[in-house]
């Protein structure tokens, strides 16, 4: 951390960068970076790939984001112009599509803080940790090891736990650990209120967005009862029905999962000219690998994504195509 720490002691061009289509905890830990690096008189850009949730905007900091594929000209120069940049939340440049070539050719230091399995080696420092609950957590950490706890105050606090309580399904998921509960409770005495942040990320629904998830439940929840499966499908015209925004679908792939005896979910949406892949599973399915081998993807044991440059019915098919070779452990209780 020496070096870290000298890197950091004089102003810095620093620019934070988080995967395609961020989601809580990508926003989170780097508004929560971004917080902490404005306090140590840095100039500091977060870029994302594209836009992010209307539910997530509210985030401090969130006015200062530079989305890409909106004002590419700005970014680059901001690239140009970096002497450090952070990768948060995501291990490999392909996550963050055509920015990911702007930071391999960028000659600034690359510091990659990050909670998904492996990483590939293009940074410079890497802090990979697949045991942490949310790269949020790992922010947390981070600024403690430079010395710096002193300086999280309520704003980077908000960015932090907004990461938290996304990543670990409001502290369900296996990752959630002891630790991550103890630096919860030094946010919520640092001033957060904790029931608020969960307000404006959960119980923001627009009517289109409810209406949506009551079609997927009624309509198009589909159940492979034999391998304890279950999977939802959307089509870009039933997402059009519904007026779909980015983050629609946030949280959608759980609900097969709240059906007893499933222990593998899906969800498909048909987006962009692609077929997004969400996969979630219960105990030791590990979905990270039926990513990796059949959607062109990976992420953690029990939360994975991916995508498909085929049709909805024929990716949809090879899922349940697949399921016969993961039988053995889909039936294990």
């Amino acid at each position: 951390m020496d070096s870290l720490k000298k890197l950091f002691s004089s102003p810095k061009k620093i620019v934070i960068t988080t995967h395609k289509n961020p989601d809580g905890d990508a926003m989170g830990s780097s508004l929560g970076l971004y917080n902490y690096l404005v306090l140590k008189n840095h100039t500091v850009s977060v870029i994302t790939p594209n836009s992010y949730p209307q539910f997530l905007q509210w985030i401090p900091g969130n006015e200062t984001v530079t989305v890409y594929n909106k004002h590419t000209d700005k970014a680059k120069k901001l690239f140009e112009e970096a002497e450090i940049i952070f990768s948060l939340d995501y291990n490999n440049l392909s996550r963050i599509e055509d920015a990911g070539k702007e930071v391999e050719k960028s000659k600034a230091v690359k510091i990659l803080i990050d909670h998904h399995v492996e990483p590939s080696p293009f940074p410079d420092y890497s802090f990979s940790d697949i045991h942490k609950s949310s790269t949020s957590e790992m922010i947390y950490d981070f600024i403690v090891l430079l010395g710096d706890k002193d300086l999280i105050n309520k704003n980077i606090g908000e960015c932090l736990y907004c990461g938290i309580v996304t990543d670990t399904g409001s502290f369900r998921f296996p990752s959630t650990h002891p630790a991550t509960h103890k630096i919860v409770a030094e946010l919520i005495e640092l001033g957060v209120n904790h029931a608020e942040v969960y307000n404006r990320v959960f119980n923001t629904y627009t009517e289109d967005r409810l209406r949506l998830l009551g079609y997927c439940l009624y309509e198009k929840l589909k159940l492979i009862k034999e391998y304890n499966a279950g999977y939802i499908a959307l089509s870009k015209e039933e997402l059009k029905r519904f007026n779909f925004q980015a983050g629609d679908t946030e949280g959608f792939v759980n609900y097969s999962l709240s059906v007893s005896g499933i222990r593998l979910a899906a969800l498909f949406t048909e987006q962009d000219g692609i077929i997004r892949v969400s996969l979630r599973s219960e105990g030791d399915i590990d979905v990270n690998k039926i990513a990796r081998a059949h959607f062109n993807g990976g992420g953690h044991v029990n939360a994975a994504g991916g995508r498909s440059d085929d049709s909805l019915h024929i990716t949809t098919k090879r899922f349940e195509d697949i399921l016969p070779l993961y039988k053995d452990i889909l039936s294990q209780k």
